[in-house]
């Protein structure tokens, strides 16, 4: 039996707390990279825990590199690949791979376009031989490539019933300028990809996919020797040079404040999007911003999520980011809230805001921010489809060849004043987009309460509305 110690007066004696131990040693599994003759970037990473390869190639072909007036034309290229090769059609293609037990992936996104495989060791040549083929001799049927189109149409119009959607969407419209691609979505609108056709998406895949400018990435039980080999003989025979293309222009949609309110009738709840533009993956204060954004609204126990959460019961969540590309991605608070206390939350968040750049934080938030971030690294790195995913950024940001034996020292290397100069660089109160999807009955007096500066109102499909 049991026996609690009691202290005088009889109440249970205080424990000390238990002191966390000294973060253990990292590194990064090793891994080699070599350049074939024709110019394809080989990295191949052993990593020996299980018998499981993954295998992406990845391709300077995101949406960011398509051409004017063809948005959506990457997403239907990528997709594509897997509707079927010169040598066999989509059935017989997914049927090869499923006998392997492989699990294909097709799909692009701002700055890349990837297709690749996760198989047992032992099916690991024919699959990437397999692999191979959707991505040096697809087919793009007629048929298949009308489909992926009518599919990404259907989402788009299921996309406007849906307000968390749709707030992403009308954000990032009214945060960049109109010429900017960063202005429309990543896959591709309604107005663009109707228009695109087979001919389009060849004319794509021709000019994108190339190996000069591409990185086939192997992670799992293969050695570097083996790795090479197996991408020699699957593309080795690949030729061509991808022309370098420039980050989308990231010129902003305003320079002052502004509330855009999108009409959403039905909605029972308004999703609330607060931000601005952001900065490049490659920034040199890329780890001082991280660590600030983490103790803003970054994290669970963030200042926002705490504030708006716990606080005054406004939301289940509400959490602010940075997103990274090449070029300059957006930075925004986002979160759901009752209509009757949208104009309250935002009021929050851009108090919160304001205090983060008012002064320096907490020795314990820096320490929680830093330990997390730190701390999570490692785990985020266990499997082969998570270490292959980080070594495709590694080569599509060009980061250092150290950055992930790196990255905590980095991250543990922030101070309370970096945080707090991150802040006042980085976010700008003034140039704010405060975008409400929601009921405007409900919404339209509180938000114009706030006086941020010109009060514009939207229908779902994005037009401005001048008056009811």
């Amino acid at each position: 039996m049991k026996h609690a110690s009691i202290a005088l007066g009889g109440a249970p004696a205080a424990r000390p707390r238990p002191v966390a131990a000294a973060p253990k040693p990292y590194r990064f599994p090793r891994f080699e990279i070599v350049t074939l003759d024709n110019g394809l970037r080989v990295i191949v990473a052993p990593v020996r825990t299980l018998p499981v390869v993954t295998a992406p190639l990845l391709v300077d072909a995101g949406a960011s590199t398509e051409p004017a007036g063809r948005d959506g034309v990457a997403n239907l290229t990528a997709r594509g690949l897997l509707e079927g090769t010169l040598q066999r059609d989509g059935n017989a293609l997914t049927e090869q791979f499923e006998r392997l037990g492989a699990s294909v992936f097709s799909g692009a996104d701002w700055d890349t376009a990837n297709a690749g495989v996760t198989v047992l060791r032992e099916h690991v040549e024919p699959a990437i031989a397999l692999l191979g083929e959707l991505a040096l001799a697809p087919s793009f049927p007629e048929r298949d490539i009308a489909r992926l189109r009518a599919e990404r149409l259907a989402d788009l119009l299921q996309m406007r019933t849906e307000p968390r959607g749709l707030a992403d969407e009308m954000f990032a419209r009214f945060v960049y300028d109109p010429f900017s691609r960063y202005a429309r979505p990543e896959e591709g609108g309604s107005d663009t990809v109707a228009t695109l056709t087979r001919d389009d998406v060849r004319r794509f895949y021709t000019e994108r996919y190339r190996p000069r400018g591409s990185t086939f990435v192997l992670v799992g039980d293969v050695s570097v020797d083996e790795g090479v080999s197996i991408a020699t003989r699957t593309f080795g025979g690949w030729d061509g040079v991808v022309s370098p293309t420039a980050p989308p222009a990231d010129a902003p949609a305003r320079r002052t404040r502004a509330a855009h309110l999108v009409r959403k009738a039905d909605a029972p709840q308004s999703e609330l999007r607060v931000g601005h533009i952001g900065l490049p993956r490659r920034h040199p204060d890329y780890f001082r911003v991280m660590v600030m954004n983490a103790v803003l609204g970054g994290l669970f126990s963030s200042r926002i999520n705490l504030n708006l959460r716990e606080a005054h019961a406004y939301t289940y969540g509400a959490f602010s980011g940075f997103a990274w590309r090449r070029g300059a991605g957006p930075f925004v608070v986002s979160t759901a809230v009752e209509n009757d206390v949208t104009a309250d939350a935002a009021r929050e968040i851009l108090l919160e805001i304001d205090r983060i750049r008012a002064a320096p934080i907490s020795a314990d938030e820096l320490s929680l921010a830093t330990s997390y971030l730190g701390g999570v690294f490692p785990i985020k790195y266990e499997t082969t489809d998570a270490i292959a995913l980080a070594l495709a950024a590694l080569a599509a940001y060009e980061l250092p060849i150290d950055y992930f034996d790196t990255s905590r020292d980095a991250v543990r290397a922030v101070s309370t004043a970096d945080v707090l100069d991150a802040a006042q660089r980085y976010l700008h109160p003034d140039a704010l987009q405060v975008v409400v999807v929601g009921d405007a009955s409900q919404i339209r007096a509180p938000l114009a309460a706030m006086a941020l500066g010109p009060m514009l109102e939207y229908g779902a499909d994005g037009v401005e509305i001048s008056g009811d």
